[in-house]
């Protein structure tokens, strides 16, 4: 399943009437350039999970921030890390959803 697949079914298994009217996921851009994404745990089963922060720079283009703050999963990255940033997103959920 590819990553936009991924995230679709992710965002519908957490629809239920109201978690989708007030939370849900918001993606970005930075005027730096870049992007940034949001996505709201609460009401889903990853609201009391633990992330470590993630701070990755390979040059002033190519950089990704994650953290979670107020049981929002954050992600921050230059204009070509979208992808990697929801990939680090699918790749924490999943580990949590095996054990």
């Amino acid at each position: 399943m590819n990553l936009l697949n991924w995230l679709e079914e992710w965002f519908a298994r957490n629809c239920d009437g109201d978690w989708e009217h007030s939370q849900g996921i918001r993606i970005s851009n930075l005027d730096n350039p870049g992007w940034s994404i949001y996505i709201n745990l609460e009401g889903t089963s990853l609201e009391e999970a633990v992330f470590e922060p993630l701070k990755i720079e390979r040059s002033e283009v190519d950089w990704v921030h994650c953290n979670i703050q107020k049981m929002i999963f954050r992600g921050f990255g230059g204009s070509r890390n979208l992808q990697e940033l929801l990939d680090i997103f699918k790749q924490w959920t999943e580990s949590l959803e095996s054990k």
